[in-house]
């Protein structure tokens, strides 16, 4: 999101597995210890979604969120929240209980329940979606940014199979050149 926009910005890395989110400096920002966390002078903001949201109105000249006030403004609280609270959940679950977790630790029952969640909720974006770009109008908003990304970690894990028209989207937005460069590290 911040390559989006273009601001110049500070990326601090944490060591989860050193459990540097667990330090009291990062508590205090974040009580949960989760990453990532927005500072932003004396505001810090986690949640993903959240961060992203805040962003595109802190910078409305980028054009990544409808207008307030817009009947487009519904739809991209909808998109924004949608793949970090309803994909991203079952994505976890599915990838540990087919190939994260050592096998005697597997429950195939989540395993099949996670995907057959997946299957309806991909299935809800691709009529959504239908033959069009962009989720919410005729323009990038971070409601693609977002759902974009927990798209393409599902293609990774073999997860979109059935929706090539996601698959594909996922490609698009995983290809523009903002994406690209926060990943180039």
């Amino acid at each position: 999101m911040l390559e989006e926009i273009g601001a110049p910005y500070e990326l601090v890395r944490l060591d989860v597995a050193r459990r540097q989110n667990r330090e009291p400096a990062y508590l205090a920002l974040n009580p949960l210890g989760q990453v990532p966390t927005l500072v932003d002078g004396e505001a810090a903001i986690y949640e993903t979604s959240a961060i992203c949201m805040y962003l595109a109105d802190k910078f409305p000249d980028k054009g990544l969120a409808p207008p307030p006030g817009s009947l487009l403004r519904g739809p991209y609280y909808q998109w924004c929240v949608y793949g970090p609270a309803t994909i991203e959940p079952a994505l976890v679950l599915y990838f540990e209980h087919h190939a994260r977790l050592p096998e005697g630790e597997r429950v195939v029952w989540i395993a099949e329940k996670m995907r057959a969640r997946l299957h309806d909720a991909f299935a809800g974006v691709a009529r959504s979606l239908g033959e069009r770009e962009f989720l919410v109008g005729d323009r990038f908003t971070t409601a693609d940014l977002l759902l974009g990304s927990v798209l393409g970690w599902a293609r990774i894990s073999g997860t979109l199979g059935d929706f090539p028209s996601l698959e594909a989207y996922s490609k698009r937005m995983l290809a523009r050149d903002a994406a690209k460069r926060a990943r180039a590290d």
